[in-house]
């Protein structure tokens, strides 16, 4: 990657109020503060701050946590996270602000890119920045959170939604998937594969946050079609019909479907849609193959096929995406990202649970 002789990370704060889960407000400072340039320089420089002057800031747990920065901070930011709260107060009681969350909030600068992971969503919907846009938070809170913003798009199926310069996750281990998608956003899928990697999470989860909502599964014994995806994965580049899939399991494809659905959230085609863009996009950063050899090997068939892929989900072509994110070459900024890419993203995380 080239990097500029002005090089200057890029500045994430994090917002810690009253009543802050520790493992969410740990989660950006874990993810953001992996990545590393060529030359061993961090591309994330992360500072958490307070509505108030230095000091300490409650937590759920039985202990509290020192923070070394007050809101002025976050007039410096370029993302700005916040995670979520359990304290009471009017953001969560009746969908406002109180005095000195809103002073703090007004020290954002204009085209900042904004974050919220859970339900620090609320903050975000209460100071007005979703108004109009779409947003999740935890499943749990999406009908209270839909009754209390009716003006937020809320989609309680997804692990997150990326709108651009607004980006919104699901409870709790999704603030991962967030930030994750963040730096792939910014750096490309090997950047975030490497973080991944060295949290020791998966790069990509697949499915949405309706997988967790309680209902009734099949027996654990039955319910597998772990081998299925592991025959898949091993050959992306052939074509693989449904009834493969399900023979792999010596199940019926009805049957096969149903079990794949309930397991990894979304059906076995989108499944193995998303697949191949993941792979797609390796071979595009990591390799010199031709966009047609791509195609080829990621079980596309064809480079149309695959660049109408890549449009609807990345926003980009193939030659683009290589451009952007291929190492080596000239890195294109992402401070805000353009809303065909950003809806496009938002299709992603959609069709997980489709």
């Amino acid at each position: 990657m080239t990097v500029a002789p002005d090089f200057r990370p890029h500045r994430v704060v994090v917002l810690a109020l009253d009543g802050l889960l520790p493992f969410e407000l740990g989660i950006p400072h874990r993810i953001f503060g992996r990545p590393e340039d060529a030359l061993g320089r961090p591309l994330y420089e992360v500072v958490t701050c307070s509505v108030r002057p230095p000091g300490p800031v409650t937590t759920d747990a039985d202990f509290a946590v020192h923070v070394a920065h007050g809101p002025e901070a976050l007039a410096t930011a370029d993302t700005v996270v916040v995670p979520a709260s359990y304290e009471p107060g009017p953001v969560y009681d009746q969908g406002v602000l109180t005095e000195e969350l809103a002073a703090a909030l007004a020290r954002i600068r204009p085209g900042t890119r904004l974050a919220a992971i859970c339900t620090g969503a609320y903050v975000l919907a209460a100071a007005g920045y979703l108004d109009g846009r779409p947003a999740t938070t935890h499943w749990a809170e999406a009908d209270r959170f839909q009754q209390l913003f009716p003006q937020v798009e809320v989609d309680a199926n997804v692990l997150f939604i990326d709108d651009g310069d607004l980006l919104t996750s699901a409870g709790v281990a999704a603030g991962i998937d967030l930030c994750l998608h963040i730096v792939r956003r910014d750096h490309g899928t090997a950047v975030a594969n490497e973080v991944a990697r060295r949290t020791v999470v998966p790069p990509h989860r697949d499915g949405g946050q309706a997988q967790y909502i309680h209902r009734p599964l099949p027996e654990p014994q039955l319910a597998t079609t772990t081998a299925a995806r592991a025959w898949a994965l091993s050959r992306l580049h052939e074509p693989i019909r449904l009834r493969d899939l399900a023979g792999q399991e010596a199940m019926s494809v009805r049957t096969f479907t149903r079990r794949f659905r309930e397991e990894v959230g979304v059906s076995p085609g989108q499944w193995l849609t998303q697949q191949r863009v993941e792979r797609a996009r390796h071979l595009l950063e990591s390799t010199g193959l031709s966009v047609d050899q791509v195609a080829r090997e990621a079980g596309f068939g064809t480079a149309q096929s695959m660049r109408q892929h890549l449009q609807t989900v990345l926003g980009l072509t193939p030659t683009a995406y290589r451009r952007t994110f291929r190492p080596g070459g000239q890195k294109v900024s992402t401070a805000r990202a353009s809303r065909p890419a950003s809806a496009s993203a938002r299709a992603l995380s959609k069709s997980s649970t489709g």
